[in-house]
């Protein structure tokens, strides 16, 4: 089994010493660089580049520079989707966003983890878990996501948050660790 085929499955790959990871990481980046020079009122070309760095897409979809990801088509993102400045994906594992998500400036989601035991994770070894986010989400800025985590329908994570633990649907969740809040009527 390739280090790709462990590291879509969740399993520990080795990211750093196989030269498919690598090109397909370096090509991602490439393009994650073109898209950060194009200047704001080039909105058609970067329309057409962010939908060739993502691996699906809805038809209206904003991203702002700058925006970094690691592979890109591990990324889906529904319709009416927008993300604002400085925001990161670590997509060794999919991430998914539904439809009418809106991700404030400076958020991260990271897929990718590296294991407890030193001995292991100084081989290089690492994980990723996917992370799926519903419709009508509005994500606060400076949020982070770990890996693994699921967000349901009707959420906002408020700014600040670190969400290291599933977040249902229907509620309002804050803090570090993220929890609830209140619950919001549907």
């Amino acid at each position: 089994m390739t280090e790709k085929h462990k590291m879509l499955k969740g399993e520990l790959y080795d990211a750093n010493n196989d030269k498919e990871l690598i090109n397909d990481r370096i090509k991602a980046k490439d393009m994650c660089y073109e898209y950060n020079s194009l200047k704001p009122s080039e909105y058609k070309k970067r329309d057409e580049l962010i939908k060739k760095i993502l691996g699906k897409t809805g038809k209206k979809i904003l991203i702002e520079s700058n925006f970094i990801c690691d592979y890109g088509y591990n990324i889906n993102v529904g319709e009416n989707f927008y993300m604002n400045h400085n925001c990161i994906i670590l997509d060794a594992g999919k991430v998914e966003f539904g439809d009418n998500v809106f991700v404030a400036p400076n958020c991260g989601f990271y897929t990718a983890g590296h294991p407890l035991e030193p001995k292991i994770r100084n081989k290089g070894l690492e994980y990723a878990k996917p992370i799926k986010i519903g419709n009508n989400v509005w994500i606060g800025g400076n949020v982070i996501i770990l890996p693994g985590v699921t967000i349901g329908d009707n959420v906002t994570i408020g700014a600040g948050s670190v969400v290291t633990k599933d977040i249902p649907s229907n509620v309002v969740a804050v803090g570090n660790p993220c929890k609830i809040l209140k619950k919001i009527r549907e």
